[in-house]
């Protein structure tokens, strides 16, 4: 958006009041229910309700124009036009504030039935989980009934045995019904932790009915190690145990074999990283989730898995990205090559989309020949799994635009290259262009997603005229 927009306050106020389950249901988001709130279906971690929305991971959260700016890569006035209808002149619904709550219920656990016939029964016949490890978590106080509707209560303890956490989950067939007692602390979810004080694995899932069927389908010396359900895919749970417990030294991520659990996949790994979790990794069900995975044992038709459309993308662009740089070895990389290449990308989306695997081959060429420079082990080979191993689905959403505006603005500098001369500057300018090809795949891919949206869209129109 070019040139400098004036909102009043009344706008700006009127921007941030606006309804985020309406907004988000306009733009084509998929909300899950998750309580009084709803849940983005592509980052559960984020809640909305009202105006108001809430990341989980992040422990951020604010009013309808930051989430806009957030989700949609867009600046404070793009954020504020879009929210008030654009140049489209849609009116979004206001939330009603009134309509909250005050304040906040103190965490209490919901009383228990005197039996728990109703869960077994539901777990085992309809969820296929051994009855010996529902024993077991039973046994720990870790899993009853409640009285009032017969709800299964996962509950979470704190390092001194208090109660912090229960999450609701309804034993009536083909209810979807569940929901986080109110108050619950999120930091100690659903959790087992083995009493071996030898180092061991933590195993992290999304629910704590795909924890009891993982345990199901991998019986053997299961109490060695330890499980945490997140209630979605928030670290929080996962950090707090790492710090209360060091035996934990290994994470496995048991995420849900989709695109938010793909991405939330990514995500956590990431942030291990950062807090020097190194030994962590990843273990995938075969269909949708690990109780599909279970239920399919016992010869239900599962819920298939679904793969994440950018990654299948990025297999493809990798490959051209590669056949490019093979037939290209002794290419021009000079500024004038990457800025004739860049225009490009101003064009038809086939054309951006060339014009892209064109640049990230020329960046991938060029941080190879700065690596040569140095004598760096790291090859053209060595470049090109970099590339798409470090491709992270999570980083990529966004404006097209703003992503080519910003791969423009790291072109540049790159070319200073030849002006430096000490060998960790010509490694740091290698790396750099490494990110520039990172960058141009990324955008090749969101602009590969486009192309496919629109074709799917044409082929929708056309079935529909001949009906």
């Amino acid at each position: 958006m070019s040139g400098y927009i004036y909102f009043t306050d009344e706008q700006k106020e009127r921007a941030n009041s606006v309804d985020l389950v309406d907004f988000l249901q306009r733009q084509g988001e998929k909300l899950l229910p998750s309580g009084r709130d709803k849940r983005l279906a592509r980052d559960h971690s984020i809640t909305v309700r009202g105006n108001r929305w809430y990341d989980h991971s992040a422990q951020e959260g604010s009013y309808a124009i930051d989430l806009v700016k957030r989700l949609y890569n867009l600046s404070f006035p793009e954020a504020v036009s879009l929210l008030l209808g654009g140049e489209q002149g849609v009116e979004y619904r206001q939330h009603n504030k009134s309509s909250e709550p005050e304040q906040r219920k103190p965490f209490v656990l919901p009383p228990a039935h005197t039996d728990m016939r109703r869960v077994f029964a539901y777990l085992i016949k309809q969820r296929c989980i051994s009855r010996e490890v529902l024993s077991e978590f039973a046994r720990e106080k870790l899993l009853f009934e409640d009285a009032e509707y017969h709800n299964a209560v996962f509950v979470g303890f704190d390092e001194k045995g208090m109660a912090r956490h229960a999450h609701k989950k309804s034993t009536v067939t083909d209810s979807g019904f569940r929901i986080n007692v109110e108050g619950s602390n999120p930091a100690y979810s659903f959790h087992y932790i083995s009493k071996s004080p030898y180092p061991h694995n933590l195993f992290a899932f999304e629910a704590p009915i795909d924890l009891l069927s993982y345990i199901s389908l991998h019986p053997q010396n299961w109490k060695n190690a330890s499980y945490v359900a997140l209630n979605g895919v928030s670290e929080q749970p996962i950090l707090k145990l790492l710090g209360m417990y060091p035996q934990l030294d290994h994470v496995v991520l048991c995420l849900d074999h989709d695109a938010a659990g793909i991405e939330a996949t990514e995500r956590i790994y990431d942030i291990l990283m950062e807090h020097g979790q190194f030994a962590a990794g990843q273990a995938q069900s075969k269909y949708k989730d690990w109780n599909e995975d279970l239920k399919a044992q016992h010869g239900f038709t599962p819920i298939p898995a679904e793969e994440h459309p950018q990654l299948l993308l990025r297999d493809e662009l990798c490959e051209e990205i590669s056949k490019f740089t093979w037939e290209h070895q002794s290419a021009d990389c000079s500024v004038d090559v990457f800025r004739k290449t860049l225009q490009n990308c101003r064009g038809n989306p086939q054309q951006r989309k060339n014009a892209l695997v064109k640049l990230a081959g020329l960046s991938v060429l060029a941080a190879t020949k700065e690596y040569k420079r140095i004598s760096h082990c790291r090859d053209l080979s060595t470049v090109e799994s970099r590339l798409k191993y470090s491709f992270k689905t999570y980083q990529n959403h966004g404006r097209l635009e703003n992503k080519l505006s910003d791969i423009g603005n790291s072109l540049m500098p790159l070319f200073l290259c030849s002006q430096i001369e000490t060998q960790s500057e010509k490694q740091s300018c290698a790396e750099s262009f490494e990110q520039l090809a990172s960058e141009c795949l990324k955008g090749a891919v969101l602009v590969e997603l486009s192309i496919q949206k629109a074709a799917e869209k044409k082929q929708e129109q056309g079935g529909l005229c001949l009906s």
